[in-house]
């Protein structure tokens, strides 16, 4: 699933719900993330194998349970993405509060640029968001989405408060970044293919996992902090959470280096996952590239 905003009719939906008060706003969000729910059927299916895998102790019933919740969680960004140009730095403490900044902030005086290592979980959008509006702007590296109108739109309202968008293929540019003190938000729980990924455990089993993160910390010295935009059902906000830098494995090998820091990376994402597992996107077939000679999981 390349983003579950492109199965909507991105200008209308957005007009809409950005033109409702937020309480309305996130409930017809929602509405419609439950509708997708209903009638997609695959993503139904790619879900409940995801969750099988990972969780295969979990009954039916509770996978059927923790996607529904993923899918409100997917309406309710919805609702939020398009009430950012309403954001102010003012109201914003409505939507999202940090935790943990300490962490970011001990990093990113270092002077050498953050990697934020981070995954479709929660309210990632929002995330991003919120910091730059806060006066810490980031790149964010990005693969374009099918829909133009839609990568049009959610460009604009990433980029309102400085913000800017890297091509996932555009190496050079995040290296430019990081070199320069900046920070980069890296998505990095997605399935890949070799030679862009390298085969590491995540739930038991080997995913092929983009190794970007580990070449880019190891070239520029950069910080890597896990960086996760959590719902909070209790607070009815999101938290934007941040964890110390994580140390990097040095020996000199750098394929070696490389798989290793991969795999403590996809470690972090993995915890997320298991501790708030109605919050990250089961509906992508992470287990799709499988090693030679595997037979697939799907």
């Amino acid at each position: 699933m390349r983003n579950e905003l492109e199965y909507v009719p991105a200008w209308v939906v957005a007009h809409m719900l950005g033109a409702l008060p937020r309480p309305l706003a996130r409930a017809a969000g929602i509405l419609l993330a439950r509708m997708i729910y209903i009638f997609h059927r695959r993503l139904r299916q790619v879900g409940m194998r995801n969750l099988a895998i990972a969780f295969p102790q979990m009954s039916a019933g509770e996978r059927r349970r923790v996607l529904l919740t993923l899918f409100d969680g997917f309406g309710r960004q919805l609702a939020e993405i398009a009430h950012f140009p309403r954001y102010t730095p003012e109201n914003v403490g409505r939507v999202a509060t940090y935790e943990g900044f300490e962490n970011f902030e001990r990093a990113h005086r270092r002077g050498k640029g953050v990697i934020f290592l981070t995954a479709h979980l929660g309210g990632w959008e929002i995330g991003s968001f919120v910091h730059s509006l806060n006066g810490y702007p980031l790149k964010v590296l990005v693969r374009p989405l099918d829909n133009p109108k839609l990568d049009r739109l959610v460009a604009q309202y990433r980029g309102l408060h400085g913000n800017t968008s890297i091509p996932k293929s555009d190496l050079r540019g995040v290296l430019h970044a990081l070199r320069s003190g900046e920070t980069v938000g890296i998505l990095m729980d997605q399935n890949m293919s070799p030679p862009q990924g390298v085969f590491v455990d995540f739930f038991g089993h080997l995913a092929c996992t983009a190794s970007l993160v580990a070449k880019v910390a190891a070239r520029t010295d950069a910080a890597v902090v896990p960086a996760f935009t959590i719902w909070d059902p209790v607070l009815r906000k999101y938290k934007i959470h941040f964890d110390p830098a994580m140390q990097l494995i040095r020996t000199g090998d750098e394929d070696r280096d490389i798989l290793e820091n991969t795999a403590a990376f996809t470690k972090v994402i993995e915890h997320y996952a298991r501790k708030y597992p109605e919050q990250w996107l089961w509906v992508h077939r992470r287990w799709k590239t499988r090693p030679p000679g595997e037979a697939g999981l799907y």
